[in-house]
């Protein structure tokens, strides 16, 4: 029970980081572009990275440090560093094409998923 509350406190800190900086974004650049989203991707990454490398394995930070921040902050703010770290993890095992099938799938399906999602509550509404 403590990881659950862990992971849904530091959730709700991502999450409202996230709408934070996309608010952000739109009064800076206008909404012609997703640079909310952007932003928030490429900051997670980063963000992921410098964690998981500095307090994870330098610093042998805790299990709960590791919940709160990576699963819950990192998580609530965009699932994409989570996604990025995956890939670094895959890339650095050496497995090059399980690397490449997890980018490609993830990517594709994710989209095609969203896709099909509009189309069916279209054809259903």
């Amino acid at each position: 029970m403590n990881a659950i509350l862990l992971v849904a406190s530091g959730g709700a800190i991502g999450s409202v980081a996230r709408y934070l900086v996309g608010v952000l974004m739109t009064r800076i650049f206008g909404m012609g572009f997703p640079w909310g989203t952007l932003t928030v991707n490429v900051a997670g990454g980063l963000l992921m990275g410098l964690f998981i490398e500095l307090l994870a394995r330098r610093f042998n930070g805790s299990t709960e440090l590791r919940l709160f921040v990576a699963v819950g902050i990192m998580g609530g703010f965009t699932t994409f560093s989570s996604f990025s770290l995956d890939v670094a993890l895959l890339w650095n095992r050496g497995e090059a094409l399980f690397t490449l099938i997890y980018v490609l799938a993830s990517v594709i399906l994710s989209i095609g998923a969203l896709f099909f999602g509009l189309w069916l509550a279209r054809a259903v509404a």
